[in-house]
């Protein structure tokens, strides 16, 4: 069996780079470990920035978002009691951003894929790239109790955090790591959201919380806990007095509660892996990178990873140009790290710390006010949240 790139992970950015290739006329096939079913199940983000957007209506699956999406114009910031809106739309130029499951964004690929007789292989046991180093790679796997193997010019390592890619070239991978003091816990319910076009983060003296939304009926809510605390722990009822708790008493007050339908405790880290390229082996998405979900940057930090690298295959197979495949771990790292900045920094303003009392208290109000209290900064915050351009 042969193709032209064979994609590792069949998650939002192994789906999205596929459809991107297979636009541009490039065979490729994704091979996955999971079945597609548990794919669709996992819960992550829905926030997209606006070049995600267009990265998916270049792609042709646009319509999903273009239909249910829910545009977001301002974020509101919660402290002291009080409730401070930024208009991003304003402050950025007319740039917003969209609420979009990734899950209903899964399945628009998914259904794609599908629909254009492309070849997945789900539930693909021991996949291995294999003399990537090399001028002819190839991935085995295991299937059905026989080894198989795909020959291919390049290999995209699109399999998240803990894929084989990365774990392939781990010993020569230089990986930078912050691990957060907490975790958050997310609740997911069918209910209408609190801001329907605006997300809402708090600061208060009980921790973070953070007011997302998936839908206009479907509502992701967020406050901060100790890395030890458990799901079990947690009744539907003390999380929205935790949430109400943490908010202002208007938007508090505005809160429409109802049974959760997923509830789950997730750690908080900053990671980055370098260099992103190991002869034909590309790494993209959660494979080389995470970033704290306070700045709603990993998918959309994966959606451009796939346009730096669908552009480069595409740049070689029409042109035969290398410029874009060389230069690829470079353009995305500049990228990575700035949004790397930004979310340790929103992580920090609004976060408690173990040392958040007397002076990292203070600096952290003052920090705050000054925000909410300086166009300059407000504009700061604003052009990365939307994201920055390419």
């Amino acid at each position: 069996m042969r193709t032209q790139v064979a994609i590792i992970g069949a998650g939002p950015s192994g789906l999205l780079l596929g459809q991107l290739l297979f636009k541009a006329g490039i065979d490729n096939v994704i091979l996955e470990r999971q079945t597609s079913d548990y794919v669709l199940g996992r819960i992550r983000a829905g926030i997209l920035e606006q070049v995600t957007v267009d990265l998916l209506r270049e792609a042709g699956v646009g319509a999903g978002v273009d239909s249910a999406g829910t545009v977001h114009h301002s974020i509101e910031l919660v402290f002291g009691g009080v409730r401070h809106a930024i208009d991003v739309h304003g402050l950025t130029g007319g740039k917003v951003v969209t609420a979009y499951g990734q899950t209903e964004l899964t399945r628009d690929l998914m259904d794609a894929r599908r629909s254009a007789g492309l070849d997945t292989i789900y539930s693909a046991a021991n996949v291995l790239p294999l003399d990537f180093d090399g001028s002819k790679p190839g991935v085995s796997w295991q299937q059905d109790g026989q080894t198989h193997l795909l020959e291919c010019d390049f290999i995209a390592g699109c399999d998240g955090f803990h894929g084989v890619s990365r774990a392939t070239v781990k010993d020569k991978v230089a990986e930078y790591e912050k691990v957060y003091p907490f975790g958050w816990l997310g609740v997911l319910a069918d209910v209408a959201p609190v801001s329907p076009h605006a997300i809402v983060y708090g600061n208060s003296e009980r921790g973070f919380s953070l007011c997302s939304m998936r839908s206009p009926t479907r509502s992701r809510y967020y406050v901060q806990c100790p890395l030890d605390d458990t799901v079990q722990a947690w009744s539907d009822q003390r999380f929205w007095d935790e949430l109400r708790r943490r908010l202002d008493p208007d938007l508090a007050g505005r809160i429409v509660t109802g049974p959760s339908i997923e509830k789950s405790i997730a750690p908080l880290r900053s990671f980055v892996a370098e260099p992103m390229r190991f002869g034909r082996l590309f790494l993209a998405g959660d494979a080389a990178h995470i970033v704290p979900p306070t700045g709603a940057k990993g998918l959309n930090l994966a959606a451009t990873d796939v346009k730096y690298l669908s552009s480069a295959f595409i740049d070689y197979f029409r042109n035969n140009s290398p410029s874009g495949i060389d230069s690829y771990s470079e353009r995305c790292l500049r990228r990575i790290w700035k949004a790397e900045r930004f979310s340790w920094w929103l992580t920090t303003l609004m976060h408690r710390f173990p040392d958040s009392s007397g002076f990292g208290q203070k600096v952290q109000e003052a920090e705050l006010d000054y925000l909410v209290g300086s166009r300059a900064a407000s504009t700061a915050l604003a052009e990365n949240y939307v994201g920055l351009p390419l």
